[in-house]
């Protein structure tokens, strides 16, 4: 059973959202997110341009999804923190009535969110553990802004790392469960970090899971992301390295060394 995420703020613990935050020049992160950022760094140097690509990644994707193929709710776990052209400023960037709803369990979330959207009634932030389908899909809030009669885009962007296996409520448990409640239509975005080395996977993986105290998965391989798309149909290019899934520009930061990437794509329930 999935316990309920503390509500306390604890400045002297990193989180992967305040992480990614930094990573993003954010200013909403504590000294021991940089620091933890800084350590991360002297094994895998590529992470900042890896987390601006990610990021880029998501924008693209809603974009894509509110013009091509008609989508107009989204439901976004692990959403992290507020940054600029967050998912609902994208989407009603091109559709005004289009509706959203942000997970995440890190109270800062919780508390910079609200803040941002209160004067926005067709966007609301949850706070509840990514893995809790039932809380997240019965919520008030949920109930309010999305209609899972029709087609909504879920958003797993750059998080199933962040869990840690489990034949219940690890990632891909939960993108099956998850699945089982979406309309046909309906869309998927996954992504993750992966490494095809071993040596990479496990520094990664104790480090993270070390210093945010055990909120935290572990690296995994191209072949594990591609078990979450089972059942789906999977749309062009496929499941590939974030910054190559339909680019907009030729323009964007470079990964100058591949030590980890982050690999995923974007499923339709048929």
């Amino acid at each position: 059973m999935v316990e309920q995420p503390s509500q306390e703020i604890d400045p002297s613990v990193p989180t992967a959202a305040r992480m990614y935050d930094y990573y993003l020049g954010g200013k909403d992160n504590y000294a021991a997110d940089r620091a933890a950022v800084e350590e991360l760094d002297k094994v895998v140097p590529s992470t900042r341009r890896l987390a601006i690509n990610n990021r880029r990644f998501l924008q693209r994707v809603v974009g894509t999804l509110v013009k091509d193929y008609g989508i107009r709710q989204f439901l976004d776990h692990g959403s992290g923190l507020p940054t600029q052209n967050n998912v609902h400023q994208v989407a009603q960037s091109i559709d005004p009535t289009a509706h959203v709803v942000y997970v995440d369990n890190d109270p800062m979330v919780l508390v910079h969110g609200r803040a941002l959207l209160e004067q926005d009634d067709r966007t609301a932030v949850i706070h509840a553990d990514m893995r809790d389908t039932d809380l997240i899909f019965s919520h008030s809030e949920t109930q309010r802004l999305i209609d899972f009669s029709q087609p909504v885009a879920v958003l797993f962007n750059s998080v199933m790392h962040c869990i840690p296996d489990s034949d219940t409520d690890g990632p891909l448990a939960l993108a099956r469960r998850v699945k089982e409640r979406l309309a046909p239509g309906s869309i998927m975005l996954m992504c993750q970090l992966v490494s095809e080395d071993p040596e990479v996977r496990k520094f990664v993986t104790d480090f993270m899971d070390q210093a945010t105290q055990g909120n935290w998965g572990r690296v995994r391989e191209e072949e594990d992301v591609a078990q979450l798309f089972e059942g789906l149909e999977i749309l062009e290019p496929g499941l590939v390295e974030v910054s190559t899934w339909r680019p907009d520009t030729e323009v964007a930061p470079r990964q100058l060394t591949h030590e980890w990437i982050e690999f995923g794509g974007v499923g339709r329930i048929v």
